[in-house]
């Protein structure tokens, strides 16, 4: 049964040409044993300008990618391939953490993740098949797109259920988050209602709730569903959900107002979030109140490692991070929320039990 399943996986992965770029003839060829055991196309390059060529005139669906070569690094390449190329999902490779780009460029680049070298190639794959998940689910939108000739209340419609189907998807891996992306989206009104917020800001808070954690379609189920504490590794994978998150959504024309909040929702008041250490009104204001909304249901949702949190505790913690972890204008507006209109909390509770 199980042979069966690997050769199904073996033929799906074969329908993936990944290209991986190292001044190491060494690691290239022990790349291309792994990858190629593992059913997928591979071609692998040790001289990064070659690299670039072959990416603008032969299709490749992920690119690996060594930061430290000469005659230039992985960041230079990846800014070439970036005039030309903006969907190529890249990985890259450092031979240690203090050796990676700084974050700002990961960004800039579009760079989907990295990890150090090492010999054995565990964490990598992990990064591969999310990457390739990733893929798969937009270029599934892509054709959608290209399929679709109707009007565009009907294109609008196809996106939003393909995608819906993707956050129930999202949510099927963990059953102790059923529901969390409808109430973090009803928060998040209730919240924008307060503040006074118009009716496309309010549509938009909405759209963004339900699909802030997306992303999470590429992250393992080992560890979403992990009972114990993540290592670093995992915790690194965990935080690459609001990039997956977007790059899923970003050929969308009606996906890009919630762009914003999918990318930035942990996103922390006094900088130290992921995944761009935004800090104070920098944070896109949505992605502020959404933030809110989501640490709340968190913290009021039982967990696989904990039960949900008494409501004096998430209080307290509320005010705690407030200024830290929090817009304190935001945290202090849902307080009051809770005190003095918390039949309107337990509706969205109760409704999406």
């Amino acid at each position: 049964m199980r042979k069966g399943l690997q050769n199904v996986e073996s033929s799906e992965n074969n329908t993936y040409k990944i290209i991986a770029v190292d001044d190491e003839i060494g690691i290239v060829d022990s790349l291309s044993i792994f990858l190629k055991r593992t059913g997928y196309q591979f071609v692998g390059v040790t001289d990064p300008i070659e690299a670039i060529e072959k990416v603008k005139n032969e299709h490749f669906d992920l690119m690996i990618l060594d930061f430290i070569m000469t005659p230039f690094h992985g960041d230079q390449v990846v800014e070439e391939i970036r005039k030309f190329n903006k969907d190529l999902y890249i990985l890259l490779l450092t031979g240690h953490k203090d050796l990676a780009p700084p974050l700002e460029t990961i960004k800039k680049l579009d760079i989907q993740g990295y990890c150090e070298k090492s010999d054995k190639f565990d964490q990598l794959l992990l990064l591969i098949e999310s990457g390739i998940k990733s893929i798969k689910q937009m270029n599934e939108i892509k054709n959608i797109n290209n399929q679709l000739s109707d009007t565009y209340e009907k294109l609008e419609q196809a996106y939003l259920e393909s995608i819906e189907t993707l956050r129930y998807t999202v949510e099927a891996k963990d059953i102790y988050t059923r529901g969390h992306s409808d109430r973090v989206a009803e928060y998040s009104v209730l919240i924008g209602k307060k503040l006074g917020l118009s009716e496309e800001d309010l549509k938009t808070l909405h759209l963004g709730g339900l699909f802030h954690d997306i992303g999470k379609i590429g992250v393992p189920d080992s560890i979403l569903q992990k009972s114990s504490t993540l290592t670093d590794d995992e915790y690194s994978q965990i935080k690459q959900h609001p990039n997956i998150g977007v790059h899923i959504l970003s050929n969308a024309s009606i996906f890009q107002d919630i762009l914003p909040i999918v990318e930035h929702h942990h996103e922390k008041f006094d900088g130290s979030g992921y995944p761009s250490r935004l800090k104070g009104n920098d944070i896109p204001y949505l992605a502020r109140i959404t933030s809110v909304a989501d640490s709340f249901d968190a913290m009021t949702s039982r967990r696989s490692y904990r039960d949900s949190l008494p409501m004096e505790t998430v209080i307290s913690e509320l005010k705690r991070c407030s200024g830290t972890q929090f817009d304190p204008n935001i945290v202090n507006l849902f307080l009051d929320i809770l005190e003095n209109d918390f039949s309107s909390i337990q509706e969205i509770m109760n409704k999406h039990k």
